[in-house]
């Protein structure tokens, strides 16, 4: 299958816009990730700790009547979430006392007594545990980043390596970025997503490497920024269907897969297009600019 049949694009040449934007989204990403540091971020109870149970009612229930039952029990600085389609609302609390999901339990059954209901899950994590949770999820993430370089490295050059490293951060920090302008919950479930992301860039961005060592042992007397963008000519036609196949697989998981995956489907939702826009007009502009620098400087030397 051909989506696009020959082009002649100068990628290269946009990269002075694609540069901003990345700089940019680069720049609300790492005041996400202060954000998330210092804790006042919307953290998930995986990081911060505490409770969320999710309850189903026989009955249609208000989400101002849950709260009104939680308060008059004393539970308070709750967030109810409603899911619609099923009388079922998730109950989240930043404190967890070991016994919150038996309060919360309690001041239900005595606050809508002609409502029953069923905890269809409930999950308590302490502070302590959300903080070795953070701190795993940081390692995970350094582990990954040098497992990159290393692994591009060794396949291709150490330019190549620096550059899919610098995409990948590129985006994680712009997958932060997003979820940190519109206040959409840090979680376990978004770490997988970022890290899943990572992976998925990696892919993208090697096939379009490989094109551009097939093409720069085949023509050695080209400028460098020419087969770099011929490089990318010819292999976005794949990198398209490629991303199209599986963003319509995410939006799908997005609409359809249900509340509690709601904000992982949509990191991948918004992951597939960052990744694909960063393996273009990311990756290959800044290893074609440094191979263009160092072909330029062997020259002057000779």
């Amino acid at each position: 299958m051909e989506l696009l049949k020959k082009t002649n694009i100068d990628f290269i040449g946009m990269r002075k816009f694609s540069f901003i934007a990345s700089g940019i989204m680069a720049i609300i990403g790492i005041l996400g990730i202060i954000a998330i540091a210092r804790g006042t971020a919307n953290m998930g109870i995986d990081f911060s700790g505490g409770t969320e149970m999710q309850i189903k009612f026989a009955q249609p229930a208000s989400t101002q009547a849950i709260r009104e039952a939680l308060g008059k029990a004393g539970v308070k600085e709750v967030e109810l979430q409603e899911i619609t389609g099923g009388n079922q609302v998730i109950v989240k609390m930043h404190k967890s006392t070991g016994k919150s999901a038996d309060q919360v339990a309690d001041a239900l059954k005595a606050g809508i007594p002609g409502n029953t209901f069923t905890v269809e899950s409930s999950t308590e994590i302490g502070p302590s545990i959300g903080e070795k949770l953070k701190q795993d999820t940081l390692v995970a993430v350094a582990l990954s980043m040098l497992g990159i370089i290393l692994y591009i490295a060794w396949r291709f050059d150490f330019k190549f390596g620096v550059g899919a490293v610098i995409a990948t951060m590129h985006d994680v920090l712009a997958m932060i970025a997003v979820f940190y302008v519109m206040h959409r919950e840090v979680n376990i479930l978004f770490i997988t997503a970022v890290l899943t992301i990572a992976g998925y860039s990696l892919t993208d961005t090697v096939v379009v490497f490989d094109r551009i060592r097939e093409n720069m042992h085949k023509s050695l007397k080209d400028p460098m920024i020419t087969i770099f963008n011929k490089s990318i000519n010819e292999t976005l036609s794949r990198t398209i269907i490629t991303s199209v196949t599986t963003f319509l697989a995410a939006v799908s998981l997005f609409l359809f897969g249900g509340e509690v995956i709601h904000d992982f489907a949509f990191a991948l939702v918004v992951g597939v297009v960052v990744a694909t826009y960063s393996s273009i007009f990311v990756a290959s502009p800044i290893v074609a600019l440094w191979e263009k620098h160092a072909v330029e400087t062997k020259a002057e030397a000779a």
